[in-house]
């Protein structure tokens, strides 16, 4: 939760920082196009680390472990939940990305959201 809390402030903080380092440039597209891309990195950070916490809670999960060291577990869990942050954009609008950096019990909301989304089909295209 912690590092949830620190990830969504190093979005606010970088979606600002890109809005305001922009004063010499004249393209207010491509400013807030930048700031968008630095939170949307920001966010799927945060993802992965909600994820690597979720994923302990899964039954699948749980069950699959059980015959892996712990090597095997480590990798397992960088490749589904790096599949579920590069999936998580897709799941998300601006709108709630900004409402997220506001509201601590929306973030932990749409956070969680997100990952059972995208759990279950990263888990699918890696037991293929």
């Amino acid at each position: 939760m912690k590092k949830l809390l620190i990830s969504t402030a190093m979005l606010a903080t970088f979606a600002l920082s890109g809005c305001a380092s922009t004063g010499a440039n004249t393209n207010a597209g491509t400013a807030v196009g930048n700031a968008t891309n630095i939170g949307m990195n920001v966010f799927k950070a945060a993802i992965n680390n909600q994820c690597r916490a979720e994923i302990e809670k899964q039954t699948t999960w749980r069950v699959a472990s059980v015959v892996m060291n712990e090597e095997q577990k480590e990798a397992v869990k960088s490749k589904v939940c790096g599949c579920v942050s590069e999936q998580a954009p897709q799941h998300v609008t601006i709108v709630e990305l900004g409402n997220a950096a506001i509201n601590p019990e929306y973030r932990v909301q749409l956070a969680t959201r997100v990952i059972a989304k995208s759990l279950q089909s990263c888990y699918a295209s890696f037991t293929k």
